[in-house]
């Protein structure tokens, strides 16, 4: 895996990556191995408490596992904030699935490196999606979403993606607290609420390696999923100071 410290300009910044996990042995082995060389200091994979080898994959790549029992992929990404080390100055978020290309983090990380943004969001709409890669249903939850962030917030999102980089100061001046499928809102719509300088940058999302999505891959779960999403946006939006974007 190439996951070590950047050796490029003097402006490079201390960057952490994060990529929770729950029974993704047969692509999480993959997913380290595309990471591109000397693009972050460290690596945590959060094991969600899988019943495969996904810890054990993740380590025999040289990542740094890290364990979470509680199932959801925001008691994950808080176990993971919760071991940053201290001058961590960017943290990027990215599924475990291998649907995700490690190779363009840059688009992501460079706005932050160069002062002109404080959060990046990778965005599927304005980048390519395989054929398959997103249901019909996945598509319509995330265009409403992010149809009712830009009319009601003036909030120029056009994806819910989960690739994405953020300053680690500004993380955790976000005060994230959502433990499973709101993560993802929670933090772009305090994002908002909060100031943030923030901007979008198109990426390619592929077709997962294996297996089916925990929440997309049924219909029930996606009915759940989607419903909390729009509880925690709206609880955002309702009793949230209604800033705009700088």
């Amino acid at each position: 895996m190439g996951a070590c410290c950047r050796h490029g300009a003097d402006t490079s910044m201390n960057t952490v990556l994060i990529i929770p996990a729950l029974d993704e042995e047969e692509s999480i082995g993959a997913v380290l191995d595309e990471i591109p060389l000397g693009v972050y200091s460290q690596v945590f994979v959060v094991d969600n408490g899988s019943m495969d080898r996904t810890a054990e994959v993740a380590a025999e790549r040289g990542a740094t596992v890290l364990s979470e029992p509680r199932r959801g992929y925001g008691h994950a990404c808080l176990r993971a904030m919760a071991a940053l080390p201290e001058d961590t100055e960017i943290v990027v978020f990215m599924d475990g699935d291998g649907s995700d290309d490690p190779a363009e983090a840059d688009l992501l990380i460079e706005p932050i490196e160069r002062g002109e943004a404080d959060f990046v969001v990778g965005s599927r709409e304005l980048g390519t999606a395989e054929p398959g890669s997103l249901s019909p249903h996945q598509r319509f939850g995330n265009r409403l979403v992010t149809w009712l962030a830009r009319v009601l917030c003036s909030a120029p999102y056009t994806d819910l993606g989960p690739f994405r980089a953020i300053r680690a100061e500004s993380l955790r001046g976000l005060r994230m607290r959502d433990p499973n499928y709101g993560w993802t809102v929670e933090m772009q719509m305090k994002a908002w609420r909060n100031g943030l300088r923030v901007q979008e940058a198109p990426v390619r999302y592929r077709l997962r390696r294996r297996g089916a999505s925990k929440v997309s891959g049924s219909v029930t779960g996606s009915i759940r999923a989607g419903v909390k999403i729009l509880w925690v946006f709206f609880r955002i939006v309702l009793t949230g100071p209604r800033r705009r974007y700088r």
